[in-house]
């Protein structure tokens, strides 16, 4: 029998890994004297260590190995907690091949331009949100305050609001005249009785997003930043654009402070 330093050397393994699976139940040693309390192993352990390694080097727990050791799983068992975490160590990699392309795409962006970018395109993760809408082609993009307007001008002091308001473009493209523009608010609760906007489940999503500040005519800009983040990124535009007026002319007379955040819906280009 070897001390468990001894033991330590020979596995390559630290005493207190060795004293944690003892602890656990993995792996405990063949004797321990009472007296001293020093804990002994046996050189025919060190097979049962080298499966306890190889398994804690495929990603699973101590908890699941411990299940492997004491329990008579079936084969099949295995295999589907093999394939789980071949899974899992799939997914870590595609983020980690996507976080290396955008990377390189930001060094090829700064490259290209010599700075960093005005606008940043971060990549967010939105939640379905329940709104009070109203939809309406209009002769053109002027008409949006319009419909603001027949948005909230029942809803002000009778609804609960909770979001900031937002414009939805439903056209697949730019369109100079007769937009199909959604303005919508999230509320809470029901709409009251009367009021023209309709209640939906705005879906959520993975979403492109920009913010920018400043008047409305100078937000193309920031539009274009989304359009050439998109294909560096392995991304495309997967439905209709919204702006998020997080500042807006309720909350500042001053065009310059306006804050409003592009999301872009996207989905992986194919």
């Amino acid at each position: 029998m070897l001390r468990i330093g001894d033991f330590s050397k020979l596995s390559l393994v630290s005493v207190k890994t060795l004293r944690y699976y003892d602890e656990l139940g993995l792996l405990k040693p063949v004797r321990m004297d009472e007296f001293t309390g020093y804990r002994y192993y046996a050189v025919e352990q060190i097979p049962r260590l080298n499966r306890i390694l190889a398994l804690k080097d495929l990603g699973l727990s101590l908890e699941q190995i411990a299940g492997l050791l004491h329990q008579d799983l079936s084969p099949e068992e295995i295999r589907g907690m093999l394939r789980l975490k071949q899974a899992e160590a799939k997914g870590r990699l595609e983020d980690a091949q996507a976080q290396l392309r955008r990377i390189e795409a930001r060094l090829r962006q700064i490259e290209k331009e010599g700075h960093l970018p005005m606008y940043e395109v971060a990549l967010k993760s939105i939640p379905t949100l329940k709104v009070a809408f109203v939809r309406r082609v209009v002769p053109n993009y002027g008409g949006v305050g319009m419909l603001f307007g027949e948005l909230f001008g029942p809803l002000v002091g009778r609804a609960r609001f909770a979001g900031p308001a937002m414009a939805i473009y439903h056209d697949p493209e730019f369109k100079e005249e007769d937009p199909d523009v959604e303005v919508a608010i999230p509320i809470e609760g029901a709409l009251p009785a009367g009021a023209p906007a309709q209640a939906r489940e705005l879906p959520g999503g993975d979403m492109a997003c920009a913010v920018y500040q400043g008047p409305y005519e100078g937000i193309g800009e920031a539009y274009h930043a989304i359009m050439a983040w998109l294909e560096p990124n392995g991304y495309r535009i997967a439905g209709p654009v919204r702006e998020n007026y997080l500042r807006g002319p309720g909350d500042t007379s001053d065009p310059s402070q306006y804050v409003t955040e592009i999301q872009a819906p996207v989905e992986k280009a194919s």
